[in-house]
Parts: structure tokens; C-alpha cells; sequence
């Protein structure tokens, strides 16, 4: 529920949010909007969208881990988890009633600033979603005791544990902002929190937490899409009129902390390759130098064709990546560089050509070609972002946000401007004031972590001038009185809206392409994927990773451009390109804005019919890459996944390669410029091809620009020739392998077998028994070792989507120390699900599948999701109405069914992967006698 980059992730978040770009702001980059405040003073703003029947309920609370004090951090983040656990009037789950009535883009989130809970449900759930919200915020502290404190720590001291045994993840953070901002700021602690203070956080501590912050006076709620100004009121109202207010959050000072010195500090992890991190303090948000540092960020290092990805990564070939970006918070915002150095290349050559070009930019400035393009791709972001009305970073987020630091949900209206009135001497200037002094480098450097070094050191008290106190209730806020009985529990969802999902057009080009459209008219983009059969499961015969890596050199050069100057160009034109592979097939995608629609494709065309792949940019290429094979392996998830699929399928099969697709280092290192030619020449060819169409345009419009780029097109000579998927037999018993991840704090535990297709009759049927086991919040696996054991953030379980058989995967990351206790657990649960001894009951099965249900609506909201929906129905040969007959499906399938289905999984076969510290759990595995026990290296060659 809180990314584990918190101040990262929120910085990232409001870039999406506010990076336009206009010169007169219009219907593309607006957000219309009205507001009302209740006299209790929670603020509403409702935004009126009606292409989806869905309304986004967002919740900003205007509190977060900046209203703490040393010895009791944590507490905003921790008091988010406490919120879903239920209410006085609602026990369970918070998260069941929305799954029920088929919610999207649920979560909630802390940052140092604000805490927000928001969801997508349907116009007719409204009133469940508001009464929800509205019970824990004025009803909730009757519902929190001992057991669910305890149990909530435990999960968020987890969740902690996940984001430190991750590469680059342990004390990166906290000790980068610890040295930024100094002793009592309150941006100088995370907004995880220590897990010192997380152990000694009473019972009584976070009650008040909530009576002093969460009161409706401290919040703005936003209504946006199937909905109007009216209906909000009223409903609005009703639901929340009656809760009265809290002490009102005081409004802190600017607090840019001046560092007048360059400070640089070296740790070690046990990472693959060095990373540079230089820190600026910076102006908070809502300011004009904020955004003109924005644009800074996006010329230096904002895309591969900006100035530091150019010299370190494709000249100098001294770095895998090289971004810079700026994020603004309430008192103080932050400018960074984060350069990923490659392995064998000097950290000091890499940081003197990071002064270099700063100190280049600082004297002269950026170039009138620098900053149009950066205008451009910032504003097509945005036009991006604003197509959904919910989630992370969409209008609903933008209008929250803007309400609750600047007052005005319109602010990014002057976001706009300053975007667009920025010349190249105000970011030359903005640059040399904020840029130019004051940096912090960290250096995180591969090594052995040091005895000690994963201790936590305390943060002394706060200055008093940021002492944040509640004061008394403003006498001014009232309630009102509300017919709401809330002794009847949550309203009931009665009806729901009717599925729509857009008409597919289809024509064909003169060579025999097949397009096939969706029309979406919701903002002027285009986006386009040009599809192939053959994916990963190409590769059979080949070299491991051939068909990734092919799909990955598309776009390093095309036609008349090179690699920077065909990324320069769409960047110019606001256009994203690029491709790709999966399992069964790959693809070239295009999103396009409808008024550089043409130039657009002709760089697509240029992409797919004519890629240079030249030797200099595979080289380039190639050395990421590894370096890329590198970072999978040093993530204990993803090293899990590269290795599982040999194991279930067995070596040479179609599919028995790492899961991302990305080969070994050593099949990645054989690759020649032939064995790249010969693969587009087999697979990216005419009758191999479909290309789907989705946004604003119509088959009138599209196909004659189609025709002219792809009609003379024509297919090679040789016949198509792409490997059948062998299908493979179950083991004969069940096999564990481990993996020695040393010094881990938490022990990654993976479990699998082949099931049959998705192509297969009864694919839905297992999908449903998946969701009952592990698919949702709410499932078996999550309750058991998040909800009651506490040993885990999270555990869930998967299949990807497959034409052969599909691997079908079930995980949790536990806390390392109760591995053992989490293996027995899981193998317990797994199989009594399997065999039937715990049976799924009806309310199980009829939650997943009216969750399928009634999730449709809004589930196609976004031209992605469309396009994504189409490309199943191509790559699984379903008719163009399977949407409906998915609907259909879901409705009819029987409880039988679903349980019979639950016995796909062979307890008996399982093949068990555990990534963790073997010296301290190795022995208790192999005592457990889950099956024959074989320890590997991270690239899944047997060690003993």
C-alpha cells in the first residue's frame, strides 16, 4: 500500500501530474472542474467524465510522516495499513466490499506530505465506496486494538524488510536524506519510518495520531468521472456532514535547508554495479522554480536523448543509464542525478563529466531545439496522464493535489504557464542558483555490508520551529445532521452498469495485413501496436534471448536516424516508440499525438520495415543488457523467475527460459548482427502481422496512411516457420531449490507448476480457484501470511498468459526468521486447496467472479487497456466479442466447477524455489522433507 521509494515515487507522481505544457491551456490539458466545502470543512471538487460509468473516490488527508517526531516515525504510513482493516460499523477487510462490487486502481499511499486512499467503482457503488470511506474517517478508532496494531507493525515492518533486501534498497534512502536536511526537518526521516519506533508505537500513541489529524477539515475528497455537481452534494453530505472536525493541520514554513559545501559519502551493498546519486536541495512545489528545474531535469536527463544519457551512455559507454529529475514537496523539493555506472568503468570519470555537463549547461544554457523538445515531451505526458479519471497520477490525483498544497485545484493551470514561459536564459538561471553548490554525492558501490551497518540510527528531536502541534478545534466547523443509519452496515450495490467495450473494425491492407481498430475519442492520441506471433518460444533453436533482444534494437536506430537522432525525433514529435517480446509473440508500439499522426508513423515504419542494427549500437546495447541479466539476478523476486521456468518445463523447451525473456549472459555475449537480421527477416514480416489501432481516428482515416507506409510491404520467400509448444508431464515428486542470497533479511519462497493453456476450455475455471487461493487482497494466501501471520507483505499467486501450457506461480517474501514456519504454512494451504480437503466455498467463488464481472466497465477506461484486451483476442484466436462472452462465462460457470478445477494443482509435483541466506535456513529446509533438496547458483547450475 506505499511504494517503497516513498520520496521518489512521489516526486515521480507529481511530474505526471503537473508536467503540461501550452500556451493557452484548452480542452486537451484541462480539467474542468467545480468545488464545494461542507461545513465541517471537508473540501470536495467533483470533475464531470462520462466516456466510463465509473466515478475515482480519492481521499487526500493533508498529514503525512512530516507531521511526526524523532522516536515516532512512522506513524502516517502505519496508520494507512490500520485504515484498511475496517471500521465501528464495518468488520473485515476494508478491501471485500469493494472487490464485491468490482473496484479498480484501489490503494492507498504516504509520502511526507499527504496520505490518500482512492478507487475506481462503478456510478451505481457509489454509495457503498462513500459510506466506506466515510465510516473509517469519522468511525474508526472503536475498531483499532492491540491485536490489529500488532498485526499491522508486523506487516509494515515487512514491507520494510522487502525494500532493504532489495539491490540498492538498504539505507540508500535514509541516509541520502538524513544528510540533505539536517537534524529536527522533517523531510530528514522516512516515511516508513525506523523500525525502533515502529516496535515501541502504543496503542494509545495511534489513536491520537488519528484524533489529531484525520478530522474531515484536513481532507479534500475528489469525485471524478460518471458524475455530477449535484449528485455529489447530496450524496456527499449525507455520508460525511455529520463527522465532525479536528484540530486543523498547521501550515508549516518553506524550509529550504542552504548548503553552501559539496559533501560525498560511499556505502556498500551487495550490488552488481556501482550507482552515483547527487542530490541538490531545491523550491517547494507550487513554485515557478520547481518547474523550471522540472525542465532542467528533462534536457539533462530525461530520455535518451538528452545530454547525459548522450555522453555516458552512447559516447563515452560508460553508464547503463543516467537520469535526472526534480521533485517538489510542500517545504522543500529535491533536483537529482542517478547515474548507473557500468561495472568495469571509473565511478570519478563518470562523476567529472556529470560536472562538465552541468557546469556546460550552467554557462550557456540549452539549445532552442533542447527546449522545445523538452516542452513537447512534457506535454504529452500529460495529455497521456489525463485520460483516466483514478489511479496513480490521474486527473483525480491532479486535482487532489493541487487542492491541497496550493488551495486551488487549478493550480497546475500556472503550471502550465511557467512550463511555457520558461525561456533558455530562466533555466540557465535557475540552474546556476539551485545547481551550482550544495550537492551531496552518495556512491553506492558493490562490496560486503558491514557488521552493524544495517542498525538504524536514531533522529534526535525536532527544532521547535517545526514542532508540529495540534491546536484546538476551530469553533466555526459544525455538522449536520444525516438520515444515514449506520447500524445497517454497507449499502447495497443492487444494479451495475452495462458492459461496454468499443466495436472492433477490421480491413486489410493490399498486402493482406489485417487492422484492426477501436475507436476512442477521449484525448487527441493514437496508439498503435504492430503485432507478430513468435515470441519468447522464437528463440527455440536460437540463441537464448534472440527474440528480446531483436525486438530491443528496433528502436536503436531505423531508416535515415541513428539511435540518439531516432529518439530525438520522437521526442520532437511528443511520440513514444519502441517494441518488444513475450512468451508467444512480440510487437512494435506507437502512441501518437493526432496532430503529429503522420510524421509519427513514418518513424514507426522506419522501425519495423527498416532497422540499421548496427554494430556500434549492438555493443551498446549488449553490455546494458548484461549488465541488466546482473540486476535480475541480484533481485531475489526476479532471480527467482529466471530460474523457475527451466525447472518447470524442462531445458530445451520453448519456454524453459527466464520469465523476463532477457536469455544468459553468456547466450547474450554470442549474439551476432546475422543472428538479428535472420530473426526480423523470419518473424517481422507481412503475413506474419496485425496491427491494432486504437484512439482517435477512424478506419477511413487510418487506413489510407497505413496503405501508404505498409502496403508494398511483402513477405519473404520462405514459408513461415515459428516452433510448436511441446506440452510437458507434471514431475514425479516435489523438488526444492535454493538459492544462497547471503546476508538476507527476508527468505523469498516461490512454488509452481505447468497448467493447462489459456487457450484451454476451462482456463476461466482455474482462474477463478487461482483468484479463491491467491489472486486478490482478500485470498487465501495474503489473509494467511500477511493478514494473520504477519510474516509477509504480501503473498499472492499467478499465471501468465501462455498458447502452450502456463506456468502457474505462487510467492511470499517472509521475514527470514519465520521461513520455515511460511514453508509449512503454504504447503499446508496449497494443498488442502488442491485436493479439496478445504473446500471454496460459494461466497469465494461468486466474490472472484462478480469481481470479473463487474470490474469490466471500468476496465477498459484507457486506449492502453483496449489495445492490451484486443491483443489477447488476436494472440488466443477468440472472437471479437469475447468480452462479452467472458461476461457470460463468469456468470454461468458452477461452484463444481471452480473446485474441480482447484485440483490442477498436484501438491505432490510442486517444484519449490527459496531465494534467502542459506547458512541460516538451509538445514531447516531440508529437515522439512518437502522433496528432494538441490542447491543452485544464481544462474540455475547445481552447486550440491
Amino acid at each position: 500500500m506505499i511504494k517503497l521509494k516513498q520520496r521518489l515515487a512521489v516526486s515521480l507522481l507529481a511530474l505526471g501530474i503537473t508536467s503540461a505544457l501550452s500556451a493557452k491551456p484548452n480542452s486537451d490539458v484541462l480539467i474542468p472542474n467545480q468545488s464545494f466545502t461542507l461545513p465541517n470543512g471537508l473540501t470536495v471538487v467533483v470533475h464531470e467524465d462520462r466516456k466510463a460509468p465509473i466515478v475515482a473516490v480519492n481521499v487526500w488527508y493533508h498529514v503525512g510522516s512530516k507531521n511526526e517526531v524523532p522516536g515516532k516515525t512512522g506513524f502516517a504510513h502505519l496508520f494507512e495499513h490500520l485504515m484498511f482493516q475496517g471500521s465501528e460499523n464495518y468488520q473485515g477487510e476494508f478491501f471485500e466490499p469493494f472487490e464485491q462490487v468490482g473496484a479498480t486502481e484501489q490503494n492507498g499511499t504516504t509520502n511526507a506530505d499527504r496520505t490518500n486512499y482512492f478507487q475506481n467503482v462503478p456510478t451505481t457503488a457509489l454509495d457503498m465506496a462513500l459510506w466506506m470511506e466515510s465510516d473509517r474517517m469519522g468511525h474508526l478508532l472503536g475498531a483499532v486494538d492491540q491485536a490489529l496494531l500488532d498485526e499491522q507493525r508486523g506487516v509494515v515492518q515487512n514491507e520494510k524488510r522487502q525494500g532493504e533486501n532489495q539491490p540498492y534498497g538498504r539505507r540508500v534512502w535514509t541516509e541520502l536524506f538524513r544528510t540533505m536536511y539536517p537534524e529536527g526537518h522533517p523531510y530528514s526521516w522516512p516515511t516508513i519510518g525506523l523500525m525502533e519506533d515502529l516496535n515501541a508505537a502504543s496503542l494509545d500513541d495511534v489513536k491520537q495520531w488519528f484524533r489529531d489529524w484525520y478530522g474531515p477539515n484536513n481532507a479534500v475528497l475528489v469525485l471524478a468521472g460518471d458524475i455530477d455537481l449535484a449528485t455529489a452534494k447530496q450524496k456527499v453530505e449525507r455520508y460525511f456532514g455529520d463527522i465532525p472536525a479536528s484540530a486543523t493541520v498547521p501550515k508549516m514554513k518553506t524550509w529550504v535547508p542552504e548548503r553552501k559545501e559539496s559533501t560525498r559519502a560511499v556505502l556498500s551493498d551487495r550490488v552488481p554495479q556501482p550507482r552515483v546519486m547527487r542530490v541538490w536541495n531545491t523550491p517547494p512545489t507550487n513554485t515557478t522554480e520547481a518547474n523550471q528545474l522540472d525542465v532542467v531535469a528533462q534536457i539533462l536527463g530525461g530520455g535518451k536523448s538528452s545530454r547525459l544519457s548522450r555522453r555516458l551512455v552512447h559516447e563515452e559507454k560508460l553508464a547503463d543509464s543516467a537520469n535526472a529529475f526534480g521533485w517538489a514537496q510542500e517545504i522543500s523539493g529535491n533536483f537529482m542525478f542517478m547515474i548507473t555506472v557500468k561495472k568495469d568503468a571509473e565511478v570519478a570519470k563518470v562523476e567529472q563529466i556529470l560536472n562538465e555537463e552541468l557546469a556546460r549547461f550552467i554557462k550557456d544554457g540549452p539549445t532552442t531545439e533542447e527546449l522545445e523538445q523538452a516542452r513537447t515531451v512534457i506535454k504529452a505526458g500529460f495529455i497521456r496522464g489525463i485520460e483516466r479519471v483514478g489511479g496513480f497520477g490521474g486527473k483525480s490525483d491532479a486535482l487532489a493535489s493541487c487542492q491541497v498544497f496550493a488551495g486551488d485545484p487549478n493550480c497546475y493551470a500556472k503550471d502550465l504557464a511557467d512550463y511555457e514561459a520558461a525561456s533558455a536564459a530562466d533555466l540557465q538561471k535557475v540552474a546556476a542558483k539551485w545547481l551550482a553548490k550544495g550537492d551531496h554525492t552518495l556512491v553506492i558501490e558493490p562490496g560486503e555490508v558491514a557488521l552493524g551497518a544495517q542498525e538504524e540510527k536514531p533522529f534526535s528531536t525536532p527544532s521547535k520551529v517545526h514542532a508540529v502541534k495540534p491546536g484546538k478545534v476551530d469553533s466555526t466547523f459544525k455538522t449536520v445532521k444525516t438520515d444515514v443509519d449506520r447500524s445497517q452496515g454497507v449499502p447495497k450495490t443492487a444494479t451495475f452498469p452495462d458492459l461496454s467495450f468499443p466495436t472492433l473494425q477490421r480491413a486489410k491492407l493490399s498486402n493482406g495485413i489485417e487492422v484492426v481498430l477501436a475507436e476512442r475519442r477521449a484525448v487527441p492520441v493514437v496508439q498503435l501496436s504492430m503485432e507478430f506471433n513468435g515470441g519468447f518460444a522464437a528463440d527455440q533453436g536460437r540463441k537464448l534471448g534472440t527474440s528480446s533482444f531483436t525486438m530491443a534494437m528496433l528502436d536503436e536506430g531505423a531508416g535515415d536516424y541513428d539511435s540518439l537522432g531516432l529518439s530525438a525525433k520522437a521526442d520532437a514529435l511528443g511520440a513514444n516508440i519502441g517494441a518488444g517480446a513475450s512468451l508467444d509473440g512480440a510487437n512494435v508500439y506507437l502512441s501518437a499525438l493526432k496532430d503529429k499522426l503522420e510524421p509519427s508513423l513514418d518513424l514507426f515504419a522506419d522501425v519495423i520495415l527498416r532497422p540499421r542494427f548496427a554494430d556500434k549500437e549492438i555493443e551498446r546495447v549488449r553490455a546494458t543488457w548484461i549488465a541488466g541479466i546482473e540486476q535480475e539476478k541480484s533481485r531475489p523476486n526476479s532471480l527467482a523467475l529466471r530460474i523457475m521456468p527451466p525447472l518447470l518445463f524442462g531445458e530445451g523447451h520453448a519456454y524453459a527460459m527466464p520469465l523476463s525473456g532477457s536469455g544468459t549472459a553468456a547466450s547474450i555475449t554470442s549474439l551476432t548482427r546475422n543472428d538479428l537480421v535472420k530473426f526480423h527477416q523470419d518473424v517481422i514480416r507481412p503475413d506474419n502481422a496485425t496491427l491494432i489501432v486504437v484512439g482517435d481516428t477512424s478506419m477511413a482515416e487510418i487506413t489510407p496512411l497505413l496503405e501508404r507506409r505498409f502496403g508494398s510491404w511483402k513477405a519473404p520467400a520462405a514459408t513461415l516457420d515459428l516452433p510448436e509448444v511441446a506440452a510437458v508431464e507434471l514431475p514425479q515428486h516435489s523438488r526444492v531449490f535454493l538459492v544462497d542470497q547471503p546476508g538476507a533479511i527476508q527468505s523469498n519462497i516461490f512454488v509452481g507448476q505447468v497448467v493447462p493453456s489459456t487457450k484451454d476450455a476451462k482456463a476461466l475455471d482455474f482462474d477463478i480457484a487461482n483468484g479463491v487461493l491467491g489472486g486478490e487482497f482478500s485470498s487465501r494466501l495474503n489473509m494467511k501470511l500477511r493478514e494473520e501471520k504477519h510474516w509477509a507483505y504480501g503473498s499472492y499467486s499467478f499465471t501468465q498468459g501462455a498458447v502452450g501450457q502456463r506456468p502457474w506461480v505462487a510467492f511470499a517474501p517472509v521475514q527470514i526468521d519465520k521461513t520455515i514456519e511460511s514453508l509449512t504454512e503454504l504447503k499446508q494451504d496449497i494443498g488442502a486447496f488442491a485436493r479439496g480437503e478445504a473446500k471454496i466455498s460459494a461466497a469465494e467463488a461468486d466474490k472472484i467472479k462478480l469481481n470479473n464481472v463487474r470490474s469490466l466497465p471500468g476496465a477498459y477506461e484507457t486506449a492502453g487497456s483496449v489495445m492490451n484486451q484486443i491483443g489477447g483476442i488476436l494472440r488466443y484466436q477468440r472472437p471479437d466479442n469475447y468480452v462479452e462472452l467472458y461476461k457470460q462465462h463468469n456468470e454461468k460457470i458452477s461452484l463444481d466447477a471452480v473446485q474441480a478445477a482447484a485440483a490442477t494443482i498436484q501438491p505432490a509435483a510442486l517444484t519449490w524455489v527459496v531465494v534467502g541466506d542459506l547458512g541460516k535456513i538451509e538445514q531447516a529446509i531440508r529437515d522439512l522433507k518437502l522433496g528432494e533438496v538441490k542447491v543452485m547458483d544464481a544462474d540455475g547450475n547445481p552447486l550440491r
